[in-house]
């Protein structure tokens, strides 16, 4: 019966590996057709910044951890507008509280009373998929539209332009043009509990974890002129041209979108810059990436990875990446790409893969990672709402900022692997590689001992479980062409 496991695996994983180099062909024939071929091609000047997309200069760029903080931080934004209000988000709940302070009002409510001020308050949703299949129906989104709008003087309108089997999957928010929110939270409790904290406690229904980021500066402008080019096409109302804001900061900002082809007039050709920045920034690595995502099955982001793994810029190159244990549609993690990366690095210990959960010494419970962040080497961060899969790599619209704001993105890090490790800063403020080494391997490789003898867990962190063969490799594969049409 080993043998004849061992068998099928080798077929699975070769006719995996087959279809996997025809999707990538696909996706490198449908860029160069649309004028973006050069997205792939690899660049030797390690510039992670392209033209593709405009560097904006003089921002203040916050980085905004869980929905304790994010989610305040946007009431706070809404409440205090003056002359506009403007939201995409993939969903939107009228009665989502965006806190829990007792008389907080529902999102309707907020949105009403904002409104009723005088201000315009404009929501862009996406309309669900045409057949319901999952979740939100568009008999579901319609019937919430209308909650939004009914007497309250808030203009909502759905997106129906998505491609087959594809969505529109942007969060952000831009009050009065000056200053934005740009992340992956989303303002529903469908699908998981958006209310969480950096401690994650076991007693909430689904523990989340997100980013947000809140910007100010000229690159609001940037995010704001995204939505003007959508909401006139879908609502058909004509916005004016932001101004860019005044310099706020010292940092440089720069807006990534994927906006897929033959879907907007104002972009016919599509945007990919979200994929361009990743492959440029990995491209350039040199002593680590850190990477939290709902997904990793982009094969175009792999074969960077692969690339670094055989053949290391320095020998202390680390790759960390944080996933879910379970992604919300129930495939497999990665569909198969980290069991490539295993395999490549070949037992160097240059590649840590992990999830997260929480305890309180009884009770434990999955933390559900829907943050989407990218960092290189602490000299490049990019945080949004595309995930590392061929949906927001090629074919949902999605919005990301990145920065190469160094004190940023190290405290950035710092913070995030203090909430993980469950450690201060001040004892992970050193080169990474030992930090890595040190503190996350032993961490999570004690933690998945435990589980596999059945013994209770004492540390959130672990490794990322079944992914030591390469399972899953052609349903991988086939399910991503078969999607990306």
């Amino acid at each position: 019966m080993d043998r004849l496991r061992t068998l099928l695996d080798k077929v699975d994983e070769r006719v995996g590996d087959g279809i996997e180099r025809v999707l990538c062909a696909h996706h490198e024939r449908r860029l160069r057709r649309l004028g973006w071929g050069d997205v792939l091609e690899p660049h030797g000047n390690g510039d992670r910044f392209h033209a593709h997309a405009p560097v904006r200069a003089g921002n203040q760029m916050e980085v905004l951890v869980d929905g304790e903080e994010a989610l305040p931080a946007i009431e706070d934004a809404i409440r205090n507008a003056k002359s506009s209000v403007h939201i995409a988000n993939w969903h939107a709940s009228p009665d989502f509280r965006l806190t829990r302070e007792p008389g907080t009002p529902t999102l309707r409510d907020l949105l009403a009373s904002t409104a009723q001020r005088g201000v315009a308050v404009r929501l862009l949703l996406w309309a669900g998929p045409p057949v319901p299949a999952f979740q939100p129906t568009r008999r579901l989104v319609r019937a919430q539209q209308k909650r939004f709008t009914a007497h309250t003087g808030v203009r909502c309108v759905l997106d129906a332009r998505e491609r087959t089997m594809h969505c529109h999957h942007e969060k952000l928010v831009v009050v009065d043009d000056t200053t934005a929110f740009v992340g992956g939270v989303d303002f529903t409790a469908l699908e998981g509990d958006r209310h969480d904290s950096a401690e994650h406690p076991p007693t909430r229904p689904i523990c989340w974890h997100d980013l947000m980021t809140r910007i100010r500066g000229p690159v609001v402008a940037d995010v704001a002129n995204h939505f003007r080019q959508r909401w006139q096409e879908v609502a058909g109302e004509v916005l004016p041209v932001p101004s860019p804001p005044p310099p706020s900061g010292a940092s440089n900002v720069q807006l990534l979108r994927t906006i897929p082809d033959k879907t907007y007039d104002f972009a016919p050709n599509g945007e990919f810059t979200v994929l361009d920045g990743y492959l440029r920034a990995l491209r350039s690595a040199k002593r680590l990436v850190y990477l939290e995502n709902q997904f990793l099955w982009s094969p175009e982001i792999t074969d960077v990875l692969l690339d670094k793994l055989r053949d290391p810029p320095d020998d202390r190159f680390r790759v960390v990446l944080l996933l879910p244990r379970k992604p919300s549609n129930g495939a497999d993690t990665t569909r198969g790409q980290l069991s490539r990366l295993l395999e490549a690095d070949d037992g160097n210990r240059r590649l840590l893969a992990v999830t997260i959960s929480t305890h309180d010494g009884h009770d434990s419970a999955p933390v559900y990672v829907h943050a989407k962040l990218g960092i290189v080497d602490d000299e490049w961060m990019t945080i949004g709402s595309a995930n590392l899969n061929e949906h927001s790599l090629f074919n949902d619209t999605e919005v990301n900022v990145a920065t190469d704001d160094r004190k940023l993105i190290h405290t950035t890090r710092l913070r995030l692997w203090s909430e993980h490790l469950r450690r201060p800063v001040t004892d992970l403020d050193t080169d990474p590689a030992d930090v890595v080494d040190d503190l996350w391997r032993p961490i999570a490789e004690e933690q998945a001992r435990r589980e596999r003898a059945g013994e209770p867990r004492t540390h959130r962190l672990t490794l990322l479980p079944d992914v030591s063969r390469r399972a899953g490799r052609l349903q991988g594969p086939l399910r991503g062409l078969l999607v990306d049409g």
